[in-house]
């Protein structure tokens, strides 16, 4: 059989892919060698800026189904039945490092789930951990600088990653989070998954609830000391990709089977903790969770780069019965998520395969022309406004969310206290909660670090954050960085 001809990007047959045309056998080459100059430039322009957070991932197809009726809680149409299944794409990644940084190092995990529902995507935008550092968007930049790169030394320095956490005395329950023994997940299919925010669900009757996601491995979760994960490193430093793809490929289909929390929107203003805020958790005893669905990975993609490495996750891409919270951090997402797309993919990104909605044959319809890599294959004469008198869409008037109430003045504000908001008393709960086996292994990890930190005056800092969390916890990392130091 015939092979199929190779062709330039217009379409010509190329006559010779292995030698470039010259003057003569031995001379200079020929600048109007276009097939050439096509394949250089190309080359030039095969990647595109990585993403500043998340930058290093994986992803796999699969489905949803709902296994539990939830339909007091929530009109959305792809869990409006037992049994119902969505299409699903769920990329993991790491947070701090670069592209081509280690699978196996201690930082949190991206849990990012496309639903490709029937009335639109819906992008849920998690971690692996159901807290995080901060809880106001505007010092993720900061964040994200201390924890990344110095622009001097060019790595990740210890006196920038304590200094800020040394400012941020709300980032103590994420630290313990981190340093404990679930820093280091085994695999991404041996770690659970959270959407981490607060949101919100609406039913059918305008009644509203807020809303966390717990997606519970079902493979049972496994993490790797320092040690181990050193080693894994050293072997195979995709190994998190590695055990994704073979074990999809093998058959072993990953799953998880989703829970959430659900809270009466009247009980939110006088919960103990902010329900709002991004560094808490609301204890199960509270608000128990409830089974919704399973989720199972069964696909591999065809293309990383073009399913992965492009793929865009905007948590604002809602659907009908499901909304945004007052939490502060999500606020800040809903733009800066799908800022970072334009900026990285261009403004059609979303008409990329594995952006675009399935819901709407042909892509989405709307008013948007034009820009890079514009194919929206909009019909001769259709109109690029609205209204119109020419049949174009139109708006439905039904919000997909209930309203939030607000009140008080404009202005800058922290956030209002409930009765037990301090930055301290979860991360006590957490440490109190674990072994004394995970507790040796927590304040090892964070003395490991602290210890190198080069001011006495930020190891102070933040030896005051484990102090106020709990009295035993402090003396334990005091003394655990004391002894480094003396080293």
């Amino acid at each position: 059989m015939s092979k199929r001809v190779l062709t330039t990007e217009s379409g010509a047959p190329v006559a010779d892919n292995q030698n470039s045309a010259s003057a003569g056998a031995g001379g200079p080459l020929l600048l109007q060698d276009q097939h050439l100059l096509e394949k250089l430039a190309r080359f030039n322009r095969e990647r595109i800026p990585e993403r500043v957070v998340h930058a290093r991932g994986s992803g796999a197809y699969g489905h949803f189904e709902v296994t539990d009726d939830v339909t007091g809680f929530t009109h959305a149409d792809f869990l409006s039945e037992i049994g119902k299944r969505t299409e699903v794409f769920l990329r993991f990644s790491t947070v701090a490092d670069s592209l081509g940084g280690a699978d196996a190092v201690r930082d949190p995990r991206g849990f990012a789930v496309k639903f490709y529902t029937e009335e639109g995507n819906y992008d849920l935008v998690g971690n692996n951990t159901p807290v995080f550092f901060i809880k106001d968007p505007i010092k993720f930049p900061d964040f994200i600088h201390s924890q990344k790169r110095d622009p001097f030394t060019g790595k990740q320095e210890p006196d920038n990653v304590w200094d800020f956490w040394a400012h941020a005395p709300e980032a103590t329950h994420q630290v313990t989070w981190l340093m404990g023994d679930r820093g280091i997940p085994a695999s991404y299919r041996h770690m659970n998954g959270y959407g981490s925010h607060t949101y919100q669900w609406t039913n059918a009757q305008g009644e509203a609830f807020f809303v966390k996601y717990h997606f519970k491995t079902n493979q049972g979760i496994r993490c790797l000391s320092s040690e181990q994960a050193a080693e894994t490193v050293g072997q195979d430093a995709n190994s998190h990709q590695t055990d994704l793809l073979q074990a999809i490929e093998r058959g072993v289909h990953p799953s998880w089977t989703l829970y959430v929390q659900l809270m009466p929107a009247a009980e939110a203003a006088d919960y103990r903790f902010n329900p709002f805020d991004l560094t808490k958790v609301w204890p199960h005893k509270d608000y128990p969770l409830q089974r919704v669905g399973r989720l199972v990975l069964d696909r591999n993609p065809d293309n990383v780069f073009a399913e992965v490495e492009q793929a865009a996750f905007s948590p604002n891409n809602f659907v009908p019965g499901i909304g945004p919270s007052p939490d502060k951090m999500l606020q800040g997402r809903l733009f800066a998520y799908a800022d970072a797309h334009r900026y990285r993919l261009g403004v059609n990104h979303t008409l990329l395969a594995v952006n675009a909605p399935k819901a709407v044959p042909g892509g989405a319809r709307n008013y948007g022309r034009d820009g890079l890599m514009a194919v929206n294959g909009q019909g001769r004469g259709a109109k690029n406004y609205e209204p119109n008198s020419y049949d174009g869409p139109a708006e439905t008037g039904r919000p997909l969310s209930a309203p939030l109430p607000v009140s008080g003045h404009t202005g800058t504000h922290e956030a209002p206290l409930h009765t037990k908001d301090d930055d301290f008393v979860q991360a006590g709960d957490l440490y109190r909660l674990m072994s004394e086996e995970e507790r040796s292994r927590l304040v090892a990890n964070i003395a490991g670090g602290l210890s190198q930190v080069s001011r006495d005056d930020v190891i102070e800092k933040n030896l005051a954050h484990f102090h106020a969390a709990d009295p035993e916890y402090g003396r334990r990392v005091e003394a655990a960085v004391r002894a480094l130091r003396e080293d």
